[in-house]
């Protein structure tokens, strides 16, 4: 027999099969796993219907919407959600922003209400006075100047009011956030509720957080919880 031809035969193999070169993979990484073995007994066992393994509350809990108000506990709670639903719907279609446009934000805020998207097809409409408003759009850079200002304007709003921070100047200082005579976010002044990214944001992100604040203004339930007081 040649000297070589076991020299030969190695070579030959696959790398799965030699171990002694490094580039070689062991076999235990191409073998495969075998699964493990379930009794029958094990898999009647789960084979349940929900209501005779779950709690009444988590059925209800996961068969409701999300969006949605929780189920009442009784029947006045039924009453009150129920209007609040009612309240709720009104809102969301009539949602009357107060322009406070402070930087080049505000040129998309505009963009939004123009032609090609259309905001008051939603019910959004922009009001000039804050005691005629519900939604405040921070839209641009806060200095310390404007801050009072803002705030001001903001106590004039009727209840409940929301704020939506457009911008990254609005949400944390963005470009400016080192300068001295600017707030390092408009949240440090008023309650944010929702906060649109970008330098600056496209009129589809504004528009995007008009309608996610509309699915929270659907989780407003102000009469139960007077109730519940």
């Amino acid at each position: 027999m040649s000297p070589f031809l076991p020299a030969l035969r190695s070579a030959a193999r696959p790398a799965a099969f030699r171990p002694a070169l490094a580039l070689a993979r062991p076999l235990s990484s191409t073998a495969v796993a075998p699964r493990p073995h379930t009794p029958t007994s094990a898999i009647n066992s789960y084979d349940h219907s929900p209501s005779t393994t779950l709690p009444d509350t988590t059925i209800a809990q996961q068969k409701s919407n999300q969006l949605s108000l929780e189920t009442p506990r009784n029947g006045a709670e039924y009453v009150l959600s129920t209007l609040d639903k009612i309240v709720n719907w009104g809102r969301q279609g009539s949602m009357w922003p107060m322009t406070f446009g402070l930087a080049c934000c505000a040129v998309e805020m505009m963009h939004m209400a123009a032609a090609r998207y259309d905001q008051d097809r939603l019910g959004v409409v922009f009001r000039a006075s804050p005691r005629q408003s519900d939604v405040m759009i921070v839209a641009g850079t806060l200095t310390n100047k404007m801050a009072p200002a803002l705030r001001k304007v903001y106590d004039q709003m009727p209840e409940p009011r929301w704020v939506i921070s457009m911008g990254s100047c609005a949400n944390g200082g963005g470009y400016y956030h080192y300068s001295y005579s600017v707030v390092r976010g408009c949240d440090r002044i008023v309650p944010v509720d929702i906060y649109v990214p970008g330098c600056p944001p496209t009129a589809e992100a504004l528009l995007y957080g008009m309608l996610q604040l509309m699915r929270k203004m659907r989780r407003n339930r102000q009469s139960v919880r007077w109730y519940r007081r």
